[in-house]
């Protein structure tokens, strides 16, 4: 018998990888964490600071969270290499709750989400992760990527909106781009395509290079040469655009200081759909993170252990005034390239990352918005998976298709709650609906073959039912009663894994309808499920334990048997 999920020896619901790492821990693995923790770092820098503000936050809201959350969740997560902080899946949601209920409300949806994300690990609830379906996560993941970069094209075109236009929603902000798409800076689109010409051709001098340059160059992030030469642009030379310091003049710098906004009910009431959100939102974004770099050290997360983790984290990203955070894919990948192959260096990164918050916060008024933009745009392009999106409208059932752009359309026109809501009450009834076309009743006749390979007694109809017995497609079994001047109805059930509450309904119906015209029903190769079910309803006790058999061969003696001595009577 096979061990359940979660109960097998070693696998705690909270055993946190940095702790086991240590056990055989060297000199040369801290070197290597150290390294790969530096570079990480000077990645998330500039994301952080973008994704901060495309959430609709400060700045150094989002290095509060890399830092606070990163070393929080390296520290106490259940993978090896995994790395933690703001992502572009949180930014849409994340803007929608600033907008609707401000600050306070954001930090107590993190603080709620971050609950749920413990209870979800306490209750071994990370293996159910996987059975959202994956046309979901591509929908909302293209819709949160076309979002934000409809979001970016104000501060790359330089924009100005209308005045006291309402630029919330992201058709507000297609409509008002529209509306004032002749007012583009010239100087804000020559920085912002200079950002992004760097972004894209930078990455390929690595690939095209050769020996110690190509190996140099491959580890520098393009998005902090793009930085730099914005800043550069905007600083020496006649070029003016706006930079995060022109937008955010009270920009922070030193540690995080925790604070507890005022709690209310009716404030966790109205922003608990969004901490819902973001907590699935986090799990399935973490545990994804968790299952590839798992297969590029060759190594095994504990996704109990992970959750936990993460909801520890974000609830200390709250207090600290940060973001939701949860496992970054990209990050994580660069960890594992540069060498990083404990918990080490996620928490590396996120000292990295609080020096210079403490020191070089000055430096990030300069960037230029323009930049932020490209950065982000290149984020929206690398996180759309838009060659997936295609391949699935090529090859997918069309249910799937309709799932999936269902879920991309109201991720785009309405927000992340209502999109994950919809898409998975769709693919529930798509589901039902495939699931019940596929289960039938079929009766055994002539022209089938079936009584020419059993000897099936007069005034007897064989019924086989096909596939899972539940509420979308169960009342096809009443089909049985439709067996005229029989006197005996066998039912096989062999093909049949699964029986619900509404199955085990029909079957009473059958029985009784059955037995008003006199009629016996008798069960064939009923599965271990469907017995159980059955023993526990009582219906075995209503209907004789005389009239289940192993397989038909029993079934049919049984019944010849029983016709022969109802004769001779």
């Amino acid at each position: 018998m096979e061990a359940k999920e979660g109960k097998r020896p070693g696998r705690k619901i909270f055993s946190p990888k940095l702790f086991s790492c240590l056990k055989d821990y060297s000199g040369q693995m801290l070197i290597n964490d150290i390294v790969a923790g530096v570079i990480v770092a000077i990645i998330a820098l500039p994301l952080s600071i973008a994704l901060a503000i495309a959430s609709g936050v400060s700045p150094e809201q989002g290095l509060y969270t890399a830092i606070v959350a990163g070393f929080v969740i390296a520290l106490l997560g259940g993978s090896r290499v995994n790395i933690s902080g703001p992502t572009a899946a949180f930014a849409v949601i994340v803007a929608g709750i600033v907008a609707q209920h401000g600050l306070s409300g954001l930090i107590i949806a993190t603080i709620l989400a971050g609950a749920i994300l413990i209870l979800m690990g306490v209750f071994r609830i990370g293996a159910l992760i996987k059975y959202i379906p994956t046309t979901i996560t591509v929908g909302f993941t293209a819709g949160i990527a076309v979002t934000i970069a409809i979001g970016q094209i104000k501060d790359f075109l330089g924009l100005t909106y209308p005045a006291g236009m309402a630029t919330i929603e992201t058709l507000d902000k297609l409509k008002a781009v529209a509306l004032s798409i002749n007012t583009i800076n010239l100087h804000a689109l020559i920085v912002g395509a200079a950002g992004m010409a760097i972004l894209i051709l930078f990455p390929m001098l690595g690939k095209l290079g050769r020996g110690g340059f190509s190996k140099v160059v491959s580890k520098i992030p393009a998005s902090i040469i793009a930085v730099i030469a914005g800043i550069l642009l905007v600083s020496f030379t006649p070029i003016k655009v706006n930079t995060i310091g022109s937008l955010y003049p009270d920009i922070k710098a030193g540690f995080p200081v925790p604070s507890f906004p005022a709690i209310s009910f009716d404030t966790i009431v109205a922003v608990a759909p969004s901490a819902f959100t973001i907590a699935i939102l986090a799990a399935i974004e973490s545990l994804l993170s968790c299952v590839v770099s798992d297969g590029m050290i060759g190594d095994r997360h504990n996704s109990n252990t992970e959750l936990i983790a993460l909801g520890i984290g974000n609830i200390a990203s709250g207090i600290f005034g940060g973001i939701p955070a949860t496992g970054a894919i990209a990050r994580t990948a660069a960890n594992v390239k540069n060498g990083g192959r404990s918990p080490v260096s996620g928490m590396v990164h996120a000292v990295v990352l609080l020096l210079f918050l403490v020191a070089l916060m000055p430096l990030a008024k300069l960037i230029p918005m323009p930049i932020i933009a490209a950065i982000l745009f290149m984020v929206a392009y690398n996180m759309s998976e838009w060659r997936h999106f295609v391949h699935i409208l090529k090859t997918a059932p069309k249910s799937d298709i309709i799932v999936m752009i269902a879920t991309f359309v109201l991720t785009v026109v309405f927000d992340l709650v209502v999109a994950i809501i919809a898409g998975l009450l769709l693919a529930f009834v798509l589901f039902m609906k495939r699931m019940s076309e596929v289960s039938s009743v079929r009766r055994w006749d002539e022209d089938s073959g079936d009584r020419k390979s059993k000897k099936i007694p007069e005034g007897t109809v064989v019924y086989e039912y096909s596939g899972p017995m539940f509420f979308a497609g169960s009342d096809k079994i009443l089909d049985c009663l439709a067996a005229d001047g029989a006197n005996t109805v066998i039912l096989r059930m062999g093909k049949v894994d699964a029986l619900d509450a509404t199955a085990m309904r029909n079957l009473e119906q059958l029985h009784s309808g059955l037995g008003e015209k006199g009629v016996r029903l008798v069960f064939s190769h009923v599965r271990q499920q469907p017995l159980s079910a059955m023993k526990k309803a009582g219906f075995i006790d209503r209907v004789g334990e005389d009239n289940f058999f192993g397989d038909i061969d029993d079934a049919l003696a049984d019944v010849t048997e029983k016709n022969r001595s109802s004769n001779e009577a």
